[in-house]
């Protein structure tokens, strides 16, 4: 049987770091196996559910390049499907009409609670043999409800937690259509996969509880029952639960603050899987190399700071082109014009290494770019009487020189050494006038990059 997995978000908010960690293990295993990925949008919870969202879900995977091969399908277009099995299964007898009344469900609990006894459902409604049951009261819309089993067990192997079994006896007849018509979420979901061909579900293990139920109502329909995989919770890196502080944010919040895709994709990897030792590897070899065997069931932990040193590895192993496409636009949102100065693959390449995301590679290049005001203090401190002289002597002896980085090397060490002084003394103020930074990449590199009218334009006025 062909692999067919799906991720099935909610667009009742953004895709965040726990969604993003779905949708890439259930792609990842479908390209692993030949098979296909599905993209389903729940979007029966109407009150919430909003196209905003729907998009951010798109755009995140897009982002992250997890291309579906089916889909996106919506709940809402499905609803007619829906209502059909649910004629069909009354017809059967695997569900019937419940007329109780919210008032006669909550006396109910309270009298179970008083008992300290579990909630559920009593089955008043649920036919049975022998049983005559009330006639339906006047004016009163039933919901619909699923006849579960009440004897033995329903189990499943999870291929990340291993063998679980619920007792029959503890499910209740779980509401598959409200009053109004309308189908619920775990009957949905049921007929979506069963449709949908669906062979493996991979999802959170805030799930678990879902399982049950829904074998149970896949088994009533007669469909093939698909294997679960739940993924356990990921906590922040103080193991408490994953909040917007550690990194809960969306997906597209990673693109803002500047990390790269294939940064994010291979620490979500890394986050609840394993390769033996390996840390880094490509999209393919993740591919290639993706079980649920490796799976853990214990929680994972977000890091940031893990997530910095990856991204930075991938910024260093990018081409300086490569770079420059995204840094490009966030210039450009700056209002910054890249055409007014130096290749900005070049300026990239000078910093790359220096930087751990996109925004403060943006920073370090931008001096490039734009009208440089030197802070009045470095000024004082770096602009003393001791460097003046030889400031002034070597943006005199620019013009003679080829333009190069060793000619530039070699004429700010016999600048120094002819008044005297220590290399930094005169590399210092260069770099504070030139860029208005005292912490730069080698100051040779960095005024051959600016160019030699460009570099004796912002010394002059001070020399």
């Amino acid at each position: 049987m062909a692999v067919r997995t799906r991720f099935a978000p909610s667009p009742t908010g953004f895709l965040h770091i726990g969604g993003a960690r779905t949708a890439l293990f259930s792609w990842a295993y479908a390209r692993r196996h030949g098979g296909k990925f599905i993209l389903r949008i729940e979007d029966t919870d109407i009150a919430r559910s909003t196209p905003e969202a729907v998009q951010a879900i798109i755009d995140g995977m897009r982002w992250l390049g997890l291309e579906h091969d089916e889909g996106p399908f919506y709940q809402t277009q499905r609803m007619e499907r829906y209502k059909n099995v649910i004629q069909q299964m009354l017809a059967a007898g695997t569900a019937y009409y419940c007329y109780t009344s919210k008032e006669e469900l909550d006396a109910l609990r309270a009298i179970q609670e008083s008992r300290k006894e579990k909630p559920r459902y009593d089955g008043r409604w649920r036919p049975e043999s022998g049983k005559i049951l009330p006639a339906p009261p006047p004016g009163v819309p039933p919901v619909v409800r699923f006849k579960n089993p009440t004897a033995g067990t329903v189990g499943w192997d999870d291929q990340v937690k291993g063998r679980i079994e619920f007792a029959n006896s503890e499910l209740d007849d779980l509401i598959i259509a409200r009053a109004d018509g309308t189908p619920t979420y775990n009957f949905c979901v049921v007929v979506d996969d069963w449709d949908m061909g669906i062979t493996h579900v991979l999802r959170g293990d805030d799930h678990v509880n879902n399982t049950p139920r829904q074998i149970n109502i896949l088994q009533a329909l007669g469909a093939t029952v698909p294997q679960y995989a739940h993924l356990s919770m990921i906590l922040g890196d103080d193991g408490t639960k994953l909040s917007k502080r550690h990194g809960a944010v969306s997906v597209m919040q990673y693109d803002e603050d500047g990390y790269l895709p294939e940064a994010v994709i291979n620490y979500l990897a890394r986050l609840g899987w394993s390769h033996g030792d390996d840390e880094i590897f490509s999209r393919q070899q993740f591919v290639e190399w993706f079980d649920l065997d490796h799976i853990t069931p214990s929680a994972a932990q977000f890091n940031t700071e893990k997530l910095l040193w990856i991204n930075q590895h991938y910024m260093k192993q990018a081409s300086p082109a490569g770079l420059a496409e995204k840094i490009g636009p966030r210039l450009a949102a700056r209002g910054v014009d890249t055409t007014k100065g130096p290749e900005l693959a070049a300026a990239i390449a000078l910093y790359q290494d220096r930087c751990n995301t996109l925004n403060l590679l943006t920073d370090a290049v931008e001096v490039f770019y734009v009208p440089i005001h030197p802070n009045p203090e470095l000024l004082a401190q770096h602009l003393n009487d001791d460097a003046k002289p030889a400031l002034s002597e070597f943006a005199a002896r620019i013009p003679e020189i080829d333009w190069n980085i060793p000619a530039i090397s070699a004429l700010i060490k016999e600048v120094v050494h002819r008044h005297a002084l220590k290399m930094p003394k005169l590399a210092m103020p260069l770099r504070v006038l030139l860029v208005g930074q005292t912490q730069t990449p080698s100051v040779d590199a960095v005024i051959h990059l600016i160019g030699r009218d460009m570099t004796a334009q912002k010394l002059a006025p001070y020399c």
